[in-house]
């Protein structure tokens, strides 16, 4: 459309605006416009004025209908475009789970595949470690896992031998995930040993209250039990990091309480071993913070025979008794 063609589209929008009628309405007003203001009805014969009419709307519609036509092939060559790449990339995809054998099988086969794989993966680990202890070393993999205590200095601890050691998260590090934890929430890290990048689409993750269940779609769960405490789901969260790992957030509904295990069907950690970090402290809501304040100083003056708080307490309250009754002997009374 050229320049000169469109001068008066302003004009003629806004005159148009006016019409409720639509177009039947807009015709109608310019051709009472001619009528009133022109002799274009009476200066020529009707066949004329007909012919003018038909000749200036056909040659228009004709332009209409080739400009619909051309946006339409170009419509549908962007939906090519688009499905092509979709193709392709939906090819890619499927040749890169086939090869690595997550699709075109049984569940059954693929479970079975993997259980392999991972066993394979844990004897070489084994067999690694053992020749390794003999020159004085294990593997890394190997001590990144949680142990379990063999020994403990203090007979009240017995029944904490044969527990594993906590990890410097105060959860447990496992073959198959890690997690750590703090009197709030409990964070989770399971990597996907695959060698595609994983969507979220390709995983199962559900977060009950009193449940969790984590794996790949169509395979057996990494993980799936019950809690070994109850989270507010709404506020318990997941994502996947680097297309390879799944971080999960457990918020606790029990914010007292040590976990002794994720999930009740995972090895008992020793809670007796856990040591958070006093920084910690901050994050408690008052009332909890000064709880756990009060059983942290008891315990050091427990450590150090010196009175607790709640000894302090009676004492106090001794103190005041005996500046009451001044008359009374004291001397001989004991406390505990």
């Amino acid at each position: 459309m050229s320049a000169e063609e469109g001068k008066f589209d302003s004009i003629l929008l806004a005159v148009a605006e006016k019409h409720r009628g639509g177009v039947p309405e807009f015709l109608h007003t310019l051709a009472s416009f001619l009528r009133r203001k022109t002799d274009f009805y009476t200066g020529a014969k009707q066949s004329e004025w007909e012919k003018l009419l038909l000749d200036i709307f056909r040659k228009e519609s004709t332009l209409a209908m080739e400009e619909h036509a051309e946006k339409l092939k170009a419509r549908e060559a962007t939906q090519r475009i688009k499905d092509e790449k979709e193709r392709v990339e939906r090819e890619a995809r499927q040749k890169e789970i086939d090869d690595n054998k997550i699709c075109d099988i049984s569940d059954e086969e693929a479970a079975a595949i993997i259980k392999e794989e991972e066993d394979k993966k844990r004897q070489q680990l084994l067999d690694k470690a053992g020749g390794d202890s003999a020159g004085g070393a294990v593997t890394s993999n190997l001590d990144d896992i949680s142990k379990p205590i063999e020994k403990v200095d203090d007979d009240s601890e017995k029944a904490e031998v044969g527990k594993l050691q906590p990890n410097a998260g105060n959860g447990c590090t496992l073959d198959k995930y890690m997690w750590t934890q703090t009197l709030q929430e409990v964070e989770l890290k399971i990597p996907f040993n695959v060698t595609f990048a994983l969507r979220a689409r390709d995983l199962v993750v559900s977060i009950g209250k009193k449940t969790l269940k984590v794996g790949l779609k169509g395979q057996e769960p990494i993980i799936d039990g019950e809690l070994s405490g109850e989270v507010k789901q709404e506020e318990s969260v997941w994502v996947l990091q680097d297309s390879k790992t799944v971080l999960i957030t457990l918020d606790k509904i029990n914010k007292m309480n040590w976990w002794n295990r994720l999930v009740t069907s995972d090895p008992e950690i020793s809670t007796r071993k856990i040591n958070p970090e006093p920084s910690k402290l901050s994050d408690l809501d008052g009332e909890t913070r000064s709880m756990v304040e009060k059983m942290m100083f008891d315990q050091r003056q427990k450590e150090m025979g010196l009175p607790t708080s709640e000894d302090r307490k009676k004492q106090d309250i001794m103190e005041k008794f005996k500046q009451q009754h001044p008359e009374m002997d004291f001397s001989k009374c004991k406390f505990n």
